[in-house]
């Protein structure tokens, strides 16, 4: 494995990478919202789930911490 420290360009990067694809996953949630007009209790709690995840994930990427 490599030890040597992750510079923070890449982590910027790497943090822009992340987010963009969030936004992707949140159009497309929205989209789905959209598209369903009438969505089953299942339906509704996959795309809540999933909603949730990437709330969470973002927060992540603000935190003042910033792990990643």
């Amino acid at each position: 494995m490599n030890d040597k420290p992750v510079d923070t360009e890449t982590m910027r990067m790497l943090r822009h990478d992340i987010k963009n694809q969030l936004s992707n996953i949140h159009l497309a949630l929205e989209t789905l919202r959209y598209e369903i007009p009438h969505p089953t209790p299942d339906c509704t709690f996959c795309i809540e789930t999933i909603f949730s995840g990437a709330e969470k994930i973002n927060d992540l990427l603000n935190s003042p911490n910033k792990t990643i």
